[in-house]
């Protein structure tokens, strides 16, 4: 009888620790979930103002470009198509085709004039896209399939093309360059306007073991007022802000809850930002955003 009770205390106090030791584990657990939720919300530096969700059809948009008070010219990557996208409507109101079915990485526009960049670095120039008769001609770069393209811009001040490699550049390895295709000359210009210096300090969260990974542009736009250079890295969940010489100014983390898989970037007239989303877990979409 004695041999019993003692063994039934010692089977009480046995449970009491487990039981003490799991509550105890459980709150860590809370106050960790807790901790991740806050530094997930404070290390924001952008705010979203609008969210326009995108048809099927545009599921995979791979580049986007302002035109004009909630209308958009956009692409997505398997299709030679440019989609003009109403966000106000919901709908899609012009639908122009400029080439069979391809990988089509990014768009940019002059006036009344496209260009399609493909991501082994194939442009495409569409003349006066928005006419039944549109003229297609192809802007060549020395680039291929493994430097990955997919950011192309059109730089109004400087009457130029702007494009930078999402792998492999054509320099040295820790440099990632944006080059230039000036417009009167539809001539690439192997002499990068802008180095990137991947050993950067300011681009210590992203190191790769490979140095050209730490940035791998998937899209990039010029501010229309200050001129300076966004580049958008969809792997790397960031957003770069850089100088006209190429410094990095600003960094701004991207949180993988807004941003599922960020492709494409725009600015209005007026400064303005937009990024879009291919479809992941979420509908693909063009998010406003407004950075501190």
């Amino acid at each position: 009888m004695k041999t019993s009770k003692t063994l039934n205390i010692v089977i009480v106090l046995i449970l009491f620790i487990c039981i003490t030791l799991f509550l105890k584990s459980s709150k860590l657990n809370t106050i960790k979930q807790h901790t991740d939720t806050l530094k997930i919300e404070t290390f924001k530096n952008y705010s979203i103002k609008n969210t326009s969700i995108l048809p099927d059809i545009l599921e995979e948009v791979s580049g986007i470009v302002w035109l004009s008070k909630n209308t958009f010219a956009c692409i997505q990557d398997e299709m030679g198509h440019i989609f003009i996208y109403n966000t106000q409507l919901n709908s899609i109101i012009k639908d122009i085709k400029f080439a069979d079915a391809g990988d089509y990485e990014d768009i940019t526009i002059n006036n009344q004039d496209a260009y399609v960049l493909r991501s082994d670095g194939l442009i495409y120039e569409i003349l006066d896209y928005h006419s039944k008769n549109i003229k297609i001609s192809k802007i060549k770069t020395p680039f291929t399939e493994k430097n990955n393209m997919e950011s192309l811009t059109f730089d109004k001040q400087n009457n130029r093309l702007l494009l930078t490699p999402k792998d492999k550049d054509l320099g040295k390895k820790q440099i990632k360059s944006i080059y230039q295709i000036p417009i009167q000359t539809k001539s690439f210009d192997t002499i990068p306007i802008i180095e990137i210096d991947l050993k950067s300090k300011k681009l210590e969260t992203s190191k790769s073991k490979k140095i050209e990974k730490t940035l791998r542009p998937s899209a990039i736009a010029v501010h229309p007022q200050t001129q300076d250079i966004y580049v958008l890295d969809s792997k790397n969940l960031k957003l770069l802000l850089l100088h006209s010489n190429g410094e990095i100014s600003k960094t701004y983390n991207l949180n993988k809850h807004d941003f599922s898989q960020p492709e494409g970037i725009t600015f209005s007239t007026n400064g303005q930002l937009f990024i879009s989303n291919e479809g992941n877990k979420n509908n693909a979409n063009i998010l406003e955003i407004e950075l501190e």
